[in-house]
């Protein structure tokens, strides 16, 4: 078959989850023997594919910089701006479909497939809280946010919003959960997690997902299983943090946790940039909070490999969070919040107790320091592992094929 993937989060320098799930599935349909091209940003620069790793083509497709619509020196969420973006994204999708038995798109505008060619073999996949959330995280003030009324989505955007703003943003927030739940009826969609299928009929009761399924992300198993052997020994007490150091992500929130609570030979390591990383590191860091800064993929891998546990102290709900995935493949003991989808994943452990879940961060820390009083653990990868990109493809090339 040949595959159009598509997404607005390709090419670019610092590649996040979602990006690495469409250039993993994409090198997977191509060293299974399919085609796979990917279209992205027009506005990024021309070496996309080599940029992300894609050993396919990359086409430019439309530009996704500057969308602002001065929605916040408005105070609003704007009803026309996502649904004009999903339409040029659509309109692109058009131009380049032609010869190819499947489109797939990877991104954060579920409404794109109400306009795309109803003759194009059209799937999405959902890889964050974004169907129904405006920001895709429903964080707001250092916890998960539970609301359902559209109008409430406004302190998003500006917290002093009065009648005419909170009107405004609801009718946006309602129009995009309702074509949201339209494009989900007519185009066939993945949630990686069951929790994300669960949230959007919370926010939608009643919303038609029959032609939806979940299908997990996935890693390149046999890239992360050469990791892991090429990695020295474990260094005791090494603790490994992987990720984007911003809101929702936790890394304040641990590191405040283990003042004074972890052993004298702990070390943290986090791989990572974002807003929050300078003052962060300026109130944690020293030689036992060490911080990298962003780091190319095969770094960060490497820092997984070689440490004594990994944590994943998001205390936003994600939906399937790669990184966790990562760490579970390369046999690493994994520590998170029992939050969002990250409980699905414990069907991926090599061994029991390898994914350690918490209720809260001081838990989780005592949890940690459990682990890094006894030795690391010595497990290597198995041969199969479940979220594997290799086993979980024929699932969505059947889905293609449907």
């Amino acid at each position: 078959m040949r595959i159009l993937l598509v997404s607005e989060d390709l090419p670019g320098i610092q590649v996040g989850g979602l990006g690495k799930h469409v250039v993993t599935l994409g090198n997977a349909l191509l060293a299974r023997g399919h085609g796979a091209c990917i279209l992205g940003r027009s506005d990024c620069g021309p070496d996309g594919a080599a940029q992300i790793g894609f050993r396919g083509r990359f086409e430019p497709g439309f530009a996704y910089g500057h969308q602002g619509w001065k929605e916040k020196q408005l105070g609003v969420f704007n009803p026309l701006k996502r649904p004009f973006i999903a339409r040029r994204i659509a309109a692109a999708i058009n131009r380049h479909a032609a010869g190819f038995d499947a489109v797939h798109y990877h991104g954060h505008l579920p409404a794109v497939g109400l306009y795309v060619d109803p003759q194009v073999n059209f799937v999405q996949t959902r890889h964050d809280q974004g169907s129904e959330c405006l920001v895709h995280l429903r964080f707001r003030d250092g916890a998960a946010c539970t609301t359902r009324n559209p109008r409430d989505c406004s302190a998003c955007i500006r917290r002093d919003a009065g009648a005419v703003r909170r009107a405004v943003t609801g009718l946006a927030v309602d129009g995009y959960r309702q074509a949201s739940a339209r494009a989900f009826a007519a185009r066939k969609t993945v949630f990686v997690s069951d929790f994300l299928r669960r949230q959007f009929l919370r926010a939608v009761p009643g919303a038609d997902l029959r032609r939806c399924r979940v299908i997990p992300n996935f890693v390149d198993y046999a890239m992360l299983r050469r990791a892991a052997a090429a990695a020295p020994s474990p260094r005791a007490g090494e603790v490994a943090l992987v990720g984007r150091v911003d809101a929702g992500k936790g890394f304040g929130e641990f590191l405040a946790a283990t003042s004074g609570r972890l052993p004298p030979h702990a070390r943290i390591s986090i791989a990572g940039d974002g807003p929050e990383r300078a003052p962060l590191e300026a109130r944690h860091g020293g030689p036992a909070v060490r911080f990298l800064g962003w780091q190319p993929y095969p770094a960060a891998l490497a820092l997984a490999a070689r440490s004594h546990a990994c944590v994943v102290p998001s205390t936003c709900e994600e939906a399937c969070s790669t990184t966790v995935l990562e760490a579970l493949a390369l046999g690493k003991p994994v520590l998170a919040l029992a939050r969002g989808g990250t409980p699905e994943l414990a069907s991926y452990q090599h061994y029991p107790g390898q994914l350690r879940l918490a209720d809260s961060m001081p838990e989780l820390v005592e949890r940690l320091r459990t682990t890094l009083d006894q030795a690391p653990p010595q497990q290597q990868p198995g041969i199969r592992f479940g979220a594997d990109a290799a086993l979980i493809l024929d699932r969505l090339v059947d889905l293609y094929e449907e």
